[in-house]
């Protein structure tokens, strides 16, 4: 090889912290790690919670929330955190059967979301009550609509033959940003459910701000762990 010329493998991208010594590397990667379980347990807790507080089978509304807080807390965040190498249970399994349990929580999202639109749906047409007249189910259409194009697009990098090769690279970029918006919508349609006068009815005071914060954290973890994966990294020459 000529002197003054590299390899390909002689490029190399830098690595998260870059700049840090490695005492605050360490330090930073710690705390990652914690920001990952913390998320993992505050949208079990969201599930939990809002399961207490609807006591579902009381009435067909009370499963609408149980319904949706599993499916768009619980699966919809353990679906991309499970490709973290920090903080998740199956960070030592393959890529191809991480990919495999992300389909399955997916899929078990959309089912979880259509089963809690369905009771809410039903309950209202009981009550007689007009059907999206609020934001909250505004968004919720919303997201539900953004969910089902993510899981489309998902379909065709499943299945890559049925798309041409140069376009996959791009299509894993545009179905990660894709995610990454409905989950930001999945997250103000949460928010959004605490100011219904259901949920004030159930919960005040502080608990109510505790509440409105707790999403807030597990969307901040997956906007960065999906960000640092696609944005562009910078290549180090020496």
């Amino acid at each position: 090889m000529v002197r003054g010329m590299r390899s390909s493998s002689d490029v190399e991208y830098s690595a998260v912290g870059e700049g840090l010594g490695m005492r605050e590397f360490w330090l930073y990667v710690w705390l990652r790690r914690l920001a990952v379980v913390a998320a993992h347990i505050i949208s079990l807790g969201l599930v939990i919670l809002t399961s207490i507080l609807s006591r579902p089978g009381t009435s067909l509304f009370s499963w609408h929330p149980v319904c949706m807080s599993l499916g768009f807390c619980l699966c919809m965040t353990e679906g991309i955190l499970l490709f973290s190498a920090e903080g998740s249970p199956f960070c030592f399994k393959s890529r191809k059967w991480k990919v495999r349990l992300h389909w399955f929580f997916q899929a078990l999202l959309l089912v979880c979301g259509a089963t809690g639109f369905g009771f809410m749906v039903a309950s209202k047409n009981i009550k007689e009550h007009p059907h999206f007249t609020s934001w909250h189910s505004l968004l919720g259409v919303a997201t539900m609509a953004a969910t089902v194009l993510q899981a489309i697009c998902g379909v065709f990098l499943l299945f890559p033959k049925l798309i041409s090769t140069h376009s996959f690279p791009r299509l894993r970029l545009y179905h990660a940003t894709c995610g990454l918006v409905a989950y930001l919508l999945a997250t103000v349609t949460v928010v959004s459910a605490m100011f219904t006068d259901w949920f004030q009815a159930s919960v005040t005071d502080t608990i109510w701000y505790i509440f409105l914060l707790l999403p807030l954290f597990p969307a901040l973890v997956v906007m960065n762990q999906i960000t640092s994966a696609f944005l562009p990294k910078k290549k180090i020459t020496s």
